[in-house]
């Protein structure tokens, strides 16, 4: 029944395998199938060498790997426990009044594929964190259910951290669910080839994200531009119209870092090049560009419409998402759209050709992947097909697939510090320089709210590098003063994000100047940091600087995302793990080790609380006064700050040279 191989603990049982091996220090990869067990690499990376302890006794098995042990019983149930012996978490019993147990695997009639199901005992005290970017209030996850898929502003990334002390990635890029219960945790998958998880064990969070980024691999260096200011608006409709707002910038002695031309700039989708009648000179944009230190990001999606250029070539060579059954348009907008097959190595390539060709060689060193989900007009993954397997098995993995596809041409033309702006992102995207934004959400407030627990969440989920359209992309009107409002709020928490990206759909609408190419899709009004009034601009300014001078601190955060895994923005508790008010708290969160940021979420609001760590001391950073840890404050939050404590006399540069 038990037996060793390599370090490996082996169960069989029946027709059932199941495999519990070491998987990076302190982890365990699990795997258990009723056919041969495959080494599908989808989110992991290879395993090191590592010693382990295997004990096989009469009755059950044992495997130790640093602080995690695996005990399996001789009915097949598996136990994990740290290094101090204590319980993290069991599947559930197979007992003889309910006849299942913690493992299902059941078979599809006809099929060599599985309907696979994990049920693990839960704690109802447990708290639960990471899983990505949902659009809800959530930041602890207990009691939540969750399905496992992309869509335009989900982004599913199956790896949770417990406040028990471990660390668990769902290793299925299968469409799913995930349910959080009080009395059952359960983790589904209707089509698969086997069960796969991977678990690490630490005393705080830090270890277990330390952990799990070395067994999937770490963001690279940021590169210096991606850590300050990008200016984007729904679309710079021409060359020149781009180039004047970059002008307009530094004429304004206002700092700019990346500025971006949006989707439709091409003549078809699929075609992936400037339409010429619009952009005329690439090149000499770039070169301008340049020149005034500002780096020119282009937006690319994966669709590819029927009257493309290279739909002919890629249809008959396999490079575009099948569709099972019914017609083959897999997306609809502005024309008939198949989804560029990024599972496929060969289809990888001839991409990254056109993309060379057309705009890599013209200068242009990072990218919008949008519609990476890929975005489908409908979600039957049952009806799609990849080159590696079905939607409904394999199509959660795309985005990572569509991230690699840059990453790897870039890398191979000698590029470092590879940074790419991507609407989606599954487990193991943060090594292929996804930088991962919250999607097209709606202007309000309570979006806002949402956000920050959805970066939050994101960070968790082994994500570091994330972003949100500063005011939202939907519903926002120049003129409104509730608006601008709340583009002052938001851009203020933007300054203290990962990226500080100013993006959004700007009402009043700007109807199409065309009748083909980068005519036909019309634009957002002005979305600059002068469209919104003196008072707005004034502020706007103030925190352009604020980015500026925490440049140096936030380069040392990149660096220890780089070498760690590390998030640079985090919740309080990965900071202070051993203070309990730290869990509970999930509207404020640390940008690095030294800053605690409490945004403003409400119109109207101009003082809030704060909590303040036990553990360290604090200091206001616009009054310097100084705070005991431990307790909730009420701050002043007037419109022109926002709520910033500088930790154990921090010389953060925030307003100035410290202490002025």
């Amino acid at each position: 029944m038990f037996r060793e191989e390599n370090g490996r603990l082996i169960r069989e049982y029946d027709h059932e395998r199941v495999w519990i091996e070491p998987w990076g220090e302190h982890a365990l990869r699990v795997r258990a199938s009723y056919s041969e067990i495959t080494d599908d690499d989808w989110a992991l990376l290879p395993a090191p060498a590592i010693k382990c302890e295997v004990t096989i006794d009469k009755g059950k098995a044992t495997i130790v790997n640093g602080n995690i042990k695996a005990e399996i019983t001789d009915k097949g149930q598996i136990f994990y426990y740290n290094q101090h012996g204590k319980l993290l978490l069991n599947e559930t019993e197979d007992t003889y009044q309910l006849k299942y147990g913690g493992r299902e695997l059941r078979a599809i009639p006809g099929g060599s594929d599985y309907s696979v199901k994990l049920r693990l005992e839960a704690d109802p005290s447990e708290k639960l964190y990471g899983m990505g970017q949902y659009q809800h209030q959530f930041l602890n996850l207990k009691g939540c259910s969750l399905e496992l898929t992309h869509r335009n502003s989900q982004i599913s990334v199956p790896f949770v951290l417990s406040s028990a002390g471990y660390g668990f990635l769902w290793h299925n890029p299968a469409i799913g669910q995930a349910h959080f219960s009080l009395n059952v945790t359960e983790w589904t998958a209707p089509s698969a080839k086997q069960l796969d998880y991977w678990i690490t064990a630490g005393d705080t969070p830090a270890e277990i994200e330390e952990a799990y980024a070395k067994a999937t691999g770490t963001v690279p260096m940021m590169p210096d531009y991606g850590m300050g200011f990008w200016q984007c608006k729904l679309r710079y409709r021409t060359q020149e119209e781009l180039l004047e707002v970059a002008r307009e910038y530094k004429r304004r002695n206002l700092p700019i870092d990346v500025i971006v031309v949006d989707f439709f700039h091409w003549t078809n989708q699929g075609d992936w090049r400037f339409d010429p009648d619009y952009w005329p000179d690439p090149e000499g944009m770039v070169q301008e560009l340049q020149e005034l230190g500002i780096e020119l990001m282009v937006s690319v999606w994966p669709t590819v419409q029927t009257e493309s250029e290279n739909y002919q070539e890629m249809l008959e060579k396999g490079y575009l998402l099948r569709s099972d059954r019914g017609v083959r348009t897999q997306f609809q907008f502005l024309g008939q759209n198949s989804i560029f097959d990024a599972t496929n190595p060969e289809a990888r390539q001839f991409l990254w050709g056109l993309i060379k060709q057309n705009y890599y060689d013209k200068g242009i060193r990072v990218f919008w992947l949008d519609e990476a989900e890929p975005e489908l007009t409908v979600y039957d993954h049952d009806i799609y097909r990849y080159h590696i397997g079905s939607s409904k098995q394999i199509g959660n993995i795309y985005p990572v697939k569509f991230s690699q596809t840059f990453y790897d041409g870039m890398s191979a033309e000698g590029q470092s510090g590879i940074i790419n702006l991507v609407r989606s992102a599954w487990a193991g995207s943060q090594r292929y320089g996804a930088l991962v934004w919250s999607g097209d959400i709606h202007s309000s407030f309570r979006v806002l709210g949402i956000q920050v627990r959805a970066g939050l969440s994101m960070a968790m989920a082994g994500i570091p590098w994330w972003t949100t359209d500063i005011g939202g992309f939907h519903g926002g009107n120049l003129e409104d003063a509730s608006f601008r409002e709340l583009m002052v709020r938001w851009f203020q928490y933007g300054a203290f994000s990962p990226v500080f990206r100013l993006h959004g759909d700007r009402q009043p609408f700007v109807p199409p100047t065309g009748t083909k190419g980068g005519g036909v899709c019309g634009s957002g009004s002005d979305n600059e940091v002068w469209s919104y009034g003196e008072e707005a601009y004034d502020i706007f300014k103030e925190f352009l600087q604020v980015r500026e001078r925490l440049k140096p601190y936030i380069s040392g955060l990149m660096k220890a995302a780089h070498e760690k895994g590390t998030p640079p923005m985090r919740p309080l508790f990965y900071d202070f793990p051993q203070d309990p008010e730290a869990w509970e708290v999930e509207d404020q969160y640390m940008f690095g080790p030294d800053l605690l940021v409490a945004p403003v979420l409400f119109e109207g609001v101009r003082e809030r609380k704060v909590y303040l760590p036990a553990g360290s001391h604090w200091t206001h950073a616009y009054t310097r006064e100084k705070f005991a840890g431990g307790q909730v404050i009420l701050s002043d939050a007037p419109l022109h700050q926002i709520p910033l404590f500088l930790r154990d006399d921090s010389a953060l540069p925030v307003l100035g040279e410290p202490g002025k």
